[in-house]
């Protein structure tokens, strides 16, 4: 029910927490202003109040008998006026109207004369201590320190307020995972699409949760610990929020990295913090995300182990070994990294499933788009399986992003529905990038025709690459050109014939550079880096050369961290290693070789193709078909 405003009838609701006068952080500001104001009073001995006089006519005064009475302070001289002495000099004063009182300061040599000339004239002589009264003296001793002290506390206690999120030190150590109730989690298992295996074993758990006396009966004990894995944006973290909210249990929250500070021990309080508090609302469940953050292989590196991040991980391990079978309490993780975790944590007893959440293939992709669509308004024109079929390779989080840029593109344009351009043109946003204001030169632009001619000439006619899509020589991005080929299909695995065809395609624009012109230019610095790096793991991960011949070995692995690589033993011999570079470069050669060769046979086509590719700037699949078709 809607709450009816404030009119007549109705009264007004007082407000909540009102605001005070002086805001709480300013008030030790405030406080210490009114401290330094106070100091400068004390000091105010009355001096502002007083006539100056030189010497000279405090003495010419005396011999007149224009004074009464002086006191002595030092060098300082006060007294007061006679009648005659307060009118003499009030006359004479611009700054006051009245002065009954006067101020003097002696020459520092001495005037032995001085005395006598005030006892001879009858002036009455008082004598005032040096310095301030001791209770001003006490406090200028101690007041600037006590300011620094109080100004340092003050600092100490605003940084532990927001380290703790309290304000009490005690907290310091309290776990900072977010409990997600049923009733404000909004992700359910209907969000979640294209990862029907992982939804099931899900599903299971989340039941083992709500009954779990089904499976006692039968001898079942739940896992204490689920591993997701898979690379970003393959819905880990949604598929954990779905868990939350379709869990009629506690549901604990918290990524890895919010376990480690800077003070050693303080992550595996938190851990134990949390645990005590999963115990306590059991059954429950706990996500701890970006598990590798803390979840690495210890000791590894140069410089050893960290301690707080080892503390922490042990601390884990010995939380989760602690779980009896009546608490219920399950540990969800998630990781794109599960090769670096620590093996204490993939052990039966403490993470004993798996789950593997891979990039979707063409029917998740469709089934992911359905679910991203559902508040979009779409044109008749979009075809969600010819977009899924387009976009290869894409993850969830990718083709959240393509529907979330086609709308844009559709508000850009002001249309009312999302139309099969818009997501044209936000497939090439992801893929391409934004169109570039690169200015090139009439010889640039032709060097670009002619090195993309190169690529798509060897992607249209080689039997075993991926089909041309499109050859554009717009700048986008970094790249001045692009040769866009789209698989025919989604690939687990990769037959050689494929790879080499690949690679000779990468090389077909430095190629077609050195056919035309006799020489290379730098952009093909990408291709060269790619077929370089395939080439490497063909030979020394899947076998595929007779010289090497069937070896397996970890060329083309990099390692997390730092120096591990040098605590390994090594898997080959420098002879090896040689080999391997000579196979290597003789390939790659071989391969340029082939590919220089078969476009110098179709150098007709590539010239036709870089003239129509310099008037049009873009070409289709269709329309390179037609050009070569005709040569």
């Amino acid at each position: 029910m809607a709450t009816p405003p404030n009119g007549p009838g109705n009264s007004k609701q007082p407000e909540k927490n009102p605001q005070p006068l002086i805001p709480k952080q300013y008030s030790f500001l405030w406080f210490s202003a009114a401290i330094f104001l106070m100091v400068l009073w004390l000091q105010d001995d009355g001096q502002t109040r007083l006539q100056e006089l030189a010497y000279s006519d405090f003495k010419t005064a005396v011999v007149n008998g224009q004074v009464s009475q002086v006191t002595l302070k030092e060098e300082e001289i006060t007294g007061q006026f006679t009648d005659s002495g307060n009118a003499a000099f009030s006359s004479d004063s611009t700054s006051q109207k009245s002065a009954e009182s006067f101020h003097t300061i002696r020459p520092p040599m001495e005037d032995p004369s001085l005395l006598n000339l005030l006892e001879e004239h009858q002036i009455t002589i008082r004598a005032a201590p040096s310095g301030l009264p001791w209770w001003q003296e006490l406090i200028r001793s101690f007041l600037p320190w006590l300011l620094f002290l109080a100004l340092m506390f003050w600092f100490w206690g605003a940084a532990q307020q927001r380290l703790t999120q309290g304000g009490n030190p005690l907290s310091f150590s309290r776990s900072k995972a977010r409990r997600a109730r049923k009733e404000t989690s909004t992700t359910t298992l209907d969000d979640v699409a294209g990862i029907e295996s992982a939804k099931r074993e899900i599903a299971e758990i989340i039941d083992f949760l709500k009954a779990p006396e089904k499976y006692r009966a039968l001898g079942a004990s739940m896992p204490k610990g689920v591993l997701l894995v898979g690379p970003p944006g393959t819905g880990k973290t949604l598929l954990a929020r779905a868990i939350a909210g379709e869990a009629e249990v506690p549901f604990y929250s918290i990524s890895a990295s919010e376990f480690i500070e800077m003070f050693v021990g303080v992550g595996a309080a938190r851990v134990r913090d949390m645990f005590q508090e999963a115990r306590k609302d059991g059954p429950a469940l706990i996500f701890i995300d970006e598990l590798d953050a803390i979840g690495r292989s210890r000791g590894a590196g140069l410089g050893g182990g960290h301690d707080e991040r080892e503390q922490t991980l042990n601390q884990i391990l010995t939380e989760m070994d602690g779980f009896e079978s009546h608490e219920n309490i399950l540990v969800l993780a998630a990781t794109n990294r599960p090769d670096v975790l620590d093996s204490a944590l993939l052990r039966p007893g403490r993470f004993d499933r798996k789950i593997t959440l891979d990039r979707p293939h063409k029917d998740a992709r469709a089934a992911i788009l359905k679910v991203h669509i559902r508040k979009v308004p779409l044109a008749p024109d979009v075809d969600l399986e010819q977009i899924a079929a387009l976009t290869i390779g894409f993850s969830g989080a990718d083709l959240k992003n393509l529907v979330n840029e086609a709308a844009l593109t559709a508000a850009r344009e002001n249309l009312h529905e999302v139309t099969s351009h818009c997501f044209e043109v936000a497939r090439d946003r992801i893929i391409l990038g934004e169109v570039s204001d690169a200015h090139l030169s009439p010889e640039e632009r032709t060097a670009v025709a002619y090195h993309e001619c190169g690529h798509a000439i060897m992607a249209y006619y080689l039997p075993n690459a991926d089909p041309l899509t499109r050859l554009t020589i717009i700048p986008h991005g970094m790249a001045m050109g692009m040769t866009e080929q789209t698989p025919r299909e989604d690939h687990v695995t990769y037959k050689e014939s494929y790879l080499r065809d690949r690679i000779k395609v990468m090389l077909g624009g430095r190629c077609a550079e050195k056919l035309i012109y006799g020489e290379v230019s730098t952009g093909a610095q990408n291709d060269l880096k790619e077929a370089t790096a395939l080439v490497r793991r063909m030979i020394g991960q899947w076998g595929m050369s007779e010289k090497i011949g069937p070896l397996g070995l970890n060329i083309g692995e990099e390692h997390v961290f730092l120096g591990r690589e040098m605590g390994m033993p090594r898997e080959f011999s420098e002879k090896m290693a040689e080999m391997i570079d000579a196979e290597i470069q003789a390939q790659l050669l071989s391969m340029e070789k082939q590919t220089l060769d078969f476009l110098t046979e179709h150098r007709d086509q590539l010239e036709t193709l870089a003239k129509a590719v310099l008037e049009e700037e873009t070409l289709s699949a269709e329309d390179v078909k037609g050009i070569l078709l005709k040569e």
